[in-house]
């Protein structure tokens, strides 16, 4: 390694101290190019169409708010009052079930995400989807 510093080297770093500019921080570019943003819904409490409703606006919205990743909590359907009409499918109408349904017949949606999968536990396990939005270009 060689300990003597060239006239050019000590003219550059005279004038980096001389100078006002700052550097710019590449980590911090690095981190916001790669940023995931998460939103998250709750559908806790609605009815099937309400929730619908509030699913496909979600997406839109997130989609061109440029999010990359939400989780839609559903619920596992414990509390659903399904059971005492008779004309209700009992799985069918449960959030659970219907909600990815919904946004997997919803063509339009469909070409704004990438896969649907089932929530970690921390997320709410069973009672919870994950839906991966395609970057809004």
């Amino acid at each position: 390694m060689n300990s003597k510093i060239s006239e050019k080297d000590k003219k550059d770093w005279e004038h980096f101290l001389q100078n006002k500019e700052k550097l710019p921080v590449k980590d911090k570019a690095v981190n916001l190019k790669n940023k995931i943003l998460i939103k998250s819904l709750d559908l806790h409490g609605y009815s099937l169409d309400e929730a619908n409703k509030q699913v496909d606006s979600f997406i839109r919205k997130n989609f061109a708010d440029g999010a990359s990743k939400l989780i839609i909590v559903t619920g596992k359907g414990l509390h659903s009052q399904n059971e005492k009409n008779p004309y209700i499918s009992k799985n069918l109408s449960i959030l659970k079930h219907s909600v990815p349904e919904f946004i997997q017949n919803n063509k339009y949606l469909m070409k704004m995400i990438t896969k649907i999968t089932e929530a970690e536990i921390k997320d709410g396990g069973s009672g919870a989807i994950y839906v991966y939005l395609k970057k809004n270009t």
